[in-house]
Order: structure tokens, then C-alpha cells, then sequence
């Protein structure tokens, strides 16, 4: 076994970058270049090969694990939280993790891993072995800080063959690949829905156990995953609007929220109708209009008073009334509200922030309805002189 250096990229094949080997010429993979600085040969006859990236392996076994890894499968999955794995190893690594079996412990902090590589690399962030001269970030491993150093260089090496859109890691490029492919790899075991990535079947899971261990501090209500309590409360107990119009200056907690309005002053409408000339500004126009004219989709009844919705986030907030169920409470006084908007709503009372104004005389008002008015009679006025 010998090692060399290796001196120049060549070539990005399955999202893995192929670096030359300078005293062979032949290419080594490697996801970065700190990866691959040295590598060794054995001169091992490699008669498996890869089909996908033609990658030679000296055991069969060894292709079948990168296989997986070109198409992004992962057959085994954990029989408790349901997170899946392309290799059994990597399993029964993370099953220790709600058995406590072999746990080890970091010194610095509470946190506890199953695995002993697991900890060597969290450590590698109390010591700043791996540190972004940038902004000061540490990581747990080389490859990790390279990945992060594109958050602000912009490098995305990774391209789409079919759209060109292109990314930062392999992973997401896997991920996207699968919105031309509709592949959907990861299938549940108890309603057979498949889905591309992992993490949806993951998410998706705990609707059949009914678990939702995340509970919001101001109004207890729970929740599935960390990211729905997050989102619960920006868009329900934060006041903090930090993303701003740049056409009218209204606020926004979220800039997907801000993203959509801009279209009612662009006039974008990004959603057309495969039969006929139609163009819509909302996906839920466009599913209406398939719906009215095409008779194309499936009408959403209730069953209580027959109303038919296009939409099943309509329909449930429909049936609450039914139940009497009001799930949204105000942070400032008791009051509860069935759906969302009827909540914002009421939240204006205890506010004395005033979004809308009038184009015409710059007053501020804190409904959409009250500008409205105003505005008729503001004009009104201005006529008569």
C-alpha cells in the first residue's frame, strides 16, 4: 500500500467530485478536496463495478452500499422513530439512541451520543478544530465546514442535469432529482403513502402514533415537530414583522408570506391551466378552476351540512364551527377564535400597529376595511376641489 497526492479536479459525476491522482491518473472521489489531500493504493484487483458511477469495489457487498448512495436509498429503517438508513450499521448505531445502550457522554456539555465517532466529532466543536474564519462558526468535521464556507462564498458545485438549478451539497441535489424522477423511495408500513425524503416519512408517521411531544410555552397547545412549534409561534404570539414590502411597505413575519403578496402588485400569476388559457396567482385559484370548469379533482363535502370545499385546510376550519371547537387563544386575554384570521384580527385590538395607509393622505389605519372606507370618502373629498 502506498500513498500519493492528489493535485487537480476533473470532474463532478453523482454529486461526488473526482479528483486526479498524480502519479496514476486515475481519479479519486471525494465530496471536498480536504477529503483527498493524501490517499493510499493498495493495487487490489477491483472487479465489482458500480452501474452508476463505475466505481470499482473489491467485494459485491461494498457495490450494493454505493449504490445506495447514488440513488439516495435507504431500506433500513428504525422500528422505533422510523428515521431510515442505507446501511444496517448506521441502524443499529441509531437504535442506541432509545435503547441508552453504549451511550457516551460529552464532558463539556449534556449532550450523549451512541456512538464513540459520534462524540469524537461533536468534541471537535467544543475545541474549534474545525472553525469558519468568516463568522466564527465550528464543526464537527472537515467535510461539514467546507459545506458551511459555501454559505458565504455562494459556491453551489452540484447542477441539475434537467433544469440546471444547482445546490450546495450532493443530498439536496439527490432530493431535487426526485421532483423530475417522482420517485418516492420511502413508503409507510401502515397506509402505504410514499414520499422522496426520509424526513416526510418520518414527520408523517407520528400522525398514526398521534405523538406531539413539542408544547408551546405561551398557550400549551402541541405539536409533531420542532419546526411546526416554531412556526406556530412566529405566525401566532410574535409581533415582530422583519420582512417589508418594497412596493406598498407593509410587514411580514415571514418572508414566504411577503413573497406571495409581492404578486398582487407584480400581477404575477405563476399558475396556468393545462386546458385552457387561464392563468392564476394562488395554486388554490387554479385547483378551484379545475374544479367549477373542468370537473377535474375532488370536491371536499362536509358531512354535517353538505358544503363543498376545493381546499381540506377549509374544510377542517368549517367543521370546528360544527364542533364548536375554537383552538386559536389570544396571548393578551382569554378569548378563543375558531380559525387563524379571526384571531389576527382581534390581535389588532391590543396592538397599536397600524399596517394599512392611505394613498392619498398618508393616514394609518389597523384594518384592511377601515382604509378601505376611508379611502372612498378621502377621494370624495379631493373631487371637490
Amino acid at each position: 500500500m502506498r500513498c500519493c497526492v492528489v493535485v487537480t479536479v476533473s470532474k463532478f459525476v453523482f454529486g461526488i467530485c473526482n479528483y486526479v491522482c498524480a502519479c496514476t491518473e486515475s481519479s479519486v472521489e471525494a465530496k471536498t478536496e480536504a477529503n483527498v489531500t493524501e490517499h493510499t493504493h493498495d493495487d487490489k484487483p477491483r472487479s465489482c463495478l458500480s452501474t452508476k458511477c463505475h466505481k470499482g469495489f473489491t467485494q459485491k457487498g461494498n457495490v450494493n452500499v454505493r449504490e445506495r448512495i447514488n440513488t439516495g436509498e435507504k431500506p433500513f429503517p428504525c422500528t422505533v422513530c422510523y428515521k431510515w438508513f442505507s446501511t444496517k450499521a448506521n441502524m443499529i448505531t441509531h437504535s442506541k439512541r432509545h435503547t441508552g445502550e453504549n451511550v457516551y457522554s460529552c464532558t463539556q456539555c449534556a449532550k450523549r451520543f451512541s456512538s464513540l465517532s459520534g462524540l469524537s466529532s461533536h468534541m471537535n466543536i467544543h475545541t474549534g478544530k474545525y472553525k469558519c474564519t468568516e463568522c466564527g462558526k465550528c464543526c464537527g468535521r472537515s467535510r461539514h465546514l467546507a459545506v458551511h464556507r459555501r454559505s458565504h462564498s455562494g459556491e453551489k458545485p452540484f447542477e441539475c442535469t434537467v433544469c440546471s438549478k444547482r445546490f450546495t451539497t450532493s443530498g439536496n441535489l439527490v432530493l431535487h432529482s426526485r421532483v423530475h424522477s417522482g420517485e418516492k423511495p420511502y413508503k409507510c408500513h401502515v397506509c402505504e403513502k410514499a414520499f422522496s425524503a426520509s424526513s416526510n416519512l418520518h414527520e408523517h408517521m407520528i400522525v398514526h402514533t398521534g405523538d406531539k411531544p413539542f408544547k408551546c410555552s405561551l398557550c400549551k397547545k402541541s405539536f409533531s415537530t420542532p419546526s411546526h412549534l416554531q412556526q406556530h409561534k412566529r405566525h401566532v404570539h410574535s409581533y415582530r414583522r422583519p420582512h417589508d414590502c418594497p412596493y406598498c411597505g407593509k410587514l411580514f413575519k415571514v418572508y414566504t408570506q411577503l413573497k406571495l403578496h409581492v404578486r398582487i402588485h407584480t400581477g404575477a400569476k405563476p399558475y396556468s391551466c393545462r386546458h385552457c388559457s387561464e392563468r392564476f396567482t394562488w395554486l388554490c385559484q387554479l385547483k378551484t378552476h379545475l374544479l367549477k370548469s373542468h370537473n377535474e379533482g375532488t370536491w371536499l363535502t362536509c358531512d354535517i351540512c353538505r358544503k363543498k370545499f376545493s381546499r381540506s385546510g377549509d374544510l377542517k376550519q368549517h367543521l370546528l364551527r360544527h364542533e364548536s371547537l375554537k383552538p386559536y387563544i389570544c396571548s393578551r386575554c382569554p378569548k378563543r377564535f375558531c380559525t387563524m384570521p379571526e384571531l389576527k384580527s382581534h390581535q389588532l385590538v391590543h396592538s397599536d400597529y397600524k399596517q394599512f395607509c392611505c394613498g392619498l393622505c398618508g393616514k394609518h389605519f389597523k384594518r384592511k376595511e377601515t382604509v378601505v372606507c376611508h379611502f372612498k370618502s378621502c377621494s370624495a373629498v379631493l373631487r371637490r376641489f
